[in-house]
């Protein structure tokens, strides 16, 4: 089951997720994880905002701005947004399990 937050905020509720088409989406766009640390005012709310494309990919930027500036321990929630937004990728690298390989194979020919 993917990760997600959800919350509500002005009554309305929200899911946060990332998918590999999200992922995929927000890399396109530019987005590199590694700079987080170098460019923290950058990334860090285009982190958050970035969660909102599963499930609410309508909703504007400056409403986004402004549930994040409302949510509290941020901390803590850039933490869990950095784990949801790797989820999707180690998905893509999981080995599959037996059944759907059992006639699958391959080799390098050089």
């Amino acid at each position: 089951m993917a990760k997600q937050i959800v919350f509500t905020y002005e009554d309305k509720e929200y899911t946060l997720e990332f998918t590999r088409r999200t992922v995929k989406q927000m890399e396109d766009e530019g987005f590199v994880a590694q700079d987080i640390d170098r460019k923290p005012m950058t990334l860090l709310p285009a982190l958050f905002a970035g969660a909102f494309k599963a499930h609410h990919r309508f909703v504007k930027q400056d409403v986004i701005d402004k549930i994040y500036a409302s949510m509290p321990h941020k901390d803590e929630l850039i933490g869990k947004l950095a784990e949801m937004y790797n989820d999707p990728i180690v998905t893509l690298m999981e080995e599959p399990d037996e059944k759907a390989v059992k006639n699958m194979s391959w080799e390098a020919n050089w």
